[in-house]
């Protein structure tokens, strides 16, 4: 099939918005909330990181202890993560070595422990639940990145009150709160949470980071208490602004090279893809339209975990064959989202799902075929597009096809991946 087609690589334009100096500017937010946060010389201060793939996180992270460390502090890394890496203390440390935050990156010591203590009940009926390991410390820093979320809509999505409501509440706390969600909706559970988290328990400060389409640390941005819920609303209106999305509205098929974990919470970002199928977000996005999707692999950071993946059409049988059915079961048993565990047509190579895509796509010529090839949801600036799109591409002043693309196949059935080569 696709040799059938007009294919070359194509460039988006995205404006870059990174930090010329990461850690400086970690440590230059730290600098302003120390007059107002209360940290003394000796207080130990929790710092919850989570599973999300955060860009830099290991190199954020380690500036955080650093700026501890300066004032005489001393911190202690709390997995904030719900029930990721399986639920439970080695796969939670196993998740952030992933990422490299690691006792010896950091300096710091990761208390890993699972248990939690329900520290009230908040105005609207919610048991709020903490980690142990946080309220055991003389602070806690709520650290996150703010983003759009996969599974919902509203002026709180996935940030800082995420992390203080199912990333400390572990996995008792994700549990109660998804079952809770049910009847408040996702939002609202996630801000009155929150609220009673800072209302009750010795949080210093938040500190949020924003990424461009680029997955390049945009802002890094210090909130103290009083203004960490507003202030993440407001923060949520500039990620989404900046963040990615697909080169063309209209799809016969998407390729996607790679899902996982690291990449999105449900592998491939439902905001990108414009599929939720969930019973919290009811109907999709109007656009993008894609009428098949086929994801080829899973990232070795997943460890397996498919959450998600039932959103593509059909996947290849080497995806199959790295899926962990019990780690997935238990994250989406969990978070009741249940269509997360689903499981598309597996066919057996690159040779016959692509066969398929042609089938169930319609009649259409291949000079017609409107077809996209991402490495992941997360890297959207370099695809590869079909001919289909020369004439929209020659409007678009924020796209450039740069050279063609011609497929190169293995003995197994399997395309090389042309992200893969060109880094090679």
């Amino acid at each position: 099939m696709l040799e059938k087609l007009d294919l070359f690589w194509l460039k988006r334009d995205f404006p870059s918005r990174a930090l010329p100096d990461l850690r400086a500017a970690v440590l230059s937010e730290m600098e302003s909330a120390w007059p107002h946060c209360g940290i003394k010389p000796g207080d130990k201060v929790a710092i919850t990181v989570g599973s999300r793939g955060i860009a830099n996180l290991a190199k954020i992270v380690a500036a955080i202890c650093e700026g501890l460390r300066e004032r005489g502090a001393v911190p202690v890394i709390v997995p904030a993560m719900g029930s990721h890496g399986g639920g439970d203390s080695a796969g939670q440390r196993r998740v952030l070595a992933d990422y490299g935050v690691t006792e010896e990156s950091t300096g710091a010591k990761i208390d890993d422990r699972m248990e939690v203590r329900k520290i009230g009940v908040s105005p609207e009926g919610l048991s709020v639940y903490v980690a142990k390991s946080a309220l055991e410390c003389d602070k806690i820093i709520v650290f996150n990145r703010v983003k759009a979320h996969t599974d919902f809509k509203g002026d709180i999505e996935s940030g800082l009150c995420k992390i203080m409501a199912i990333g400390l509440g572990k996995l008792a706390g994700a549990s109660y709160y998804h079952r809770s969600i049910i009847d408040m909706g996702f939002a609202p559970a996630l801000e009155a949470a929150g609220r009673f988290v800072l209302m009750n328990c010795p949080v210093a400060f938040g500190l949020a980071v924003v990424e461009d389409a680029f997955e390049n640390t945009a802002i890094v941005k210090r909130l103290l208490p009083k203004d960490l819920i507003e202030g993440e609303k407001e923060l949520l209106k500039t990620a989404k602004e900046y963040m990615a999305d697909l080169p063309f509205m209209d799809l016969d098929i998407l390729i996607i090279d790679r899902i996982g974990k690291n990449i999105s919470g449900t592998c491939m970002d439902t905001n990108v893809i414009g599929r939720f199928q969930n019973i919290y977000t009811r109907g999709d996005l109007e656009k993008p339209r894609i009428k098949r999707i086929y994801a080829r692999d899973i990232t070795n950071e997943s460890h397996g975990n498919f959450c998600g993946l039932g959103r593509a059409d059909f996947i290849s049988r080497r995806l199959y064959d790295k899926m962990d059915f019990e780690a997935t079961y238990l994250y989406c048993v969990t978070g009741l989202g249940m269509e997360n565990g689903r499981i598309p047509i597996v066919r057996k190579d690159d040779r016959e799902a692509l066969s398929a895509l042609n089938i169930t796509i319609g009649h259409v010529p291949p000079s017609e075929v409107r077809l996209v090839w991402i490495r992941d949801t997360l890297s959207l600036a370099e695809t590869i597009a079909s001919g289909a799109f020369r004439a929209e591409i020659e409007k678009r002043p924020d796209l450039s096809a740069i050279g063609p693309y011609s497929p190169k196949w293995g003995e197994d059935g399997y395309l090389a991946s042309p992200w893969e080569e060109a880094e090679r």
